[in-house]
């Protein structure tokens, strides 16, 4: 029992040492700014439900491979979205495309384990970001939207611009806090991330008191403040138990029952993946690793999607979010999908 507490202890100590300060504190920001900045028309103009579902789940999709963010770190961008107007089919391929596969998880994935698994992670990620977006608009389609449900949260802007121009250079100085320091810094100490993170954080500080009133500052801090108090308990409490989870699963248990391309493999790989916290980049090294004990390229693939793309702490947060049958519908399609994806490339795409 002592051994499982102090394994949750040491994933939460890696997890607030290593994300807090340069992964969740700029998302949270950038999803206070995207509620109080973002003119909510624009954003039901092109992400709401005047527009096409080809349309808006397209550029969801495309728009998510340049947010290199976790499972968790990527609540905060998504449910910002979502109650600025865009469609819930449209908020969970942002939740799942963004960790799933972005540009610099690609780039790793494909240095590591070849250009076919980093292109069958692309086709993978898109097919599952649309089929998930459609099932999650099929599934709550008649539930009156959020961000139309709050009064407070309404927008007395008229149609024009999505942005400000000042506030489109705040956000993208917060957005270049998140990016910058896991795009640039890929290795060393991690006192070099918060450097380079407190710098630009400054910047945006000081650009944010000269260039906006009162006013709109503090509505921003106010939104951040609400998404904080939402889901950083529940990614804590998550992380925690995935600790304990790690400590309890043998590995021995993995490299037996991952080994080949069957349904039951990639089904387990994706059960591992979903459960499990992994950062942006991490799970590459990991599957690689698992590949050359035994583990099949289906399984393989399945865990490279659902390992960053969902996890404990992730499905507790959005539960929060966006409420809990939306969370139990979301994460029961991406293990199902992922579970044929794995089980379909294992043994139609990656033949000998």
């Amino acid at each position: 029992m002592r051994d499982m507490v102090a394994a949750g202890l040491l994933a939460l100590k890696d997890y607030v040492a290593t994300h807090v300060l340069t992964c969740l504190v700029p998302a949270f920001l950038l999803a206070g700014g995207i509620v109080s900045f973002i003119n909510r028309e624009v954003i039901l103009e092109y992400l709401g439900e005047k527009r096409s579902k080809l349309s808006s789940f397209s550029l969801a999709s495309i728009a998510s491979f340049f947010v290199a963010a976790c499972s968790c770190t990527v609540i905060p961008v998504a449910s910002g979205l979502y109650f600025g107007g865009a469609t819930v089919g449209v908020a969970f391929i942002i939740l799942w495309v963004a960790p799933a596969t972005n540009v610099l998880a690609l780039t790793y994935t494909g240095s590591l384990l070849g250009a076919s698994m980093a292109l069958a992670r692309v086709v993978a990620a898109l097919t599952m970001a649309f089929l998930v977006g459609g099932i999650m608009s099929l599934a709550f389609q008649k539930e009156q939207h959020a961000a139309l449900a709050s009064p407070e949260r309404r927008s007395s802007q008229p149609k024009g611009a999505i942005l400000e121009k000042r506030s489109t250079f705040l956000l993208s100085l917060v957005l270049l806090s998140l990016l910058l320091p896991n795009y640039l810094i890929r290795s060393g100490p991690y006192l070099h991330k918060v450097i380079l993170w407190t710098a630009l954080t400054a910047l945006s500080a000081v650009y944010a008191k000269f260039a906006l009133p009162p006013k709109a500052v503090r509505e921003w801090l106010r939104e951040t403040l609400w998404f904080v108090r939402l889901i950083f308990p529940l990614l804590l409490l998550g992380v925690f138990v995935v600790g304990v989870i790690g400590k309890l699963l043998p590995e021995t248990w993995i490299r037996a029952w991952l080994g080949g391309n069957s349904i039951r493999s990639s089904f387990l790989a994706t059960l591992i993946g979903a459960v499990s916290y992994f950062a942006t980049l991490t799970e590459a090294p990991f599957v690689r690793t698992l590949m050359k004990l035994g583990m099949g390229k289906g399984p393989a693939l399945a865990l490279l999607l659902t390992g960053p793309g969902l996890s404990l702490p992730n499905w507790l947060a959005i539960a929060r979010v966006f409420g809990g049958k939306k969370a139990f519908v979301y994460v029961v399609a991406i293990v199902l999908l992922g579970t044929v994806v794995g089980w379909f490339f294992g043994n139609f795409v990656f033949v000998p």
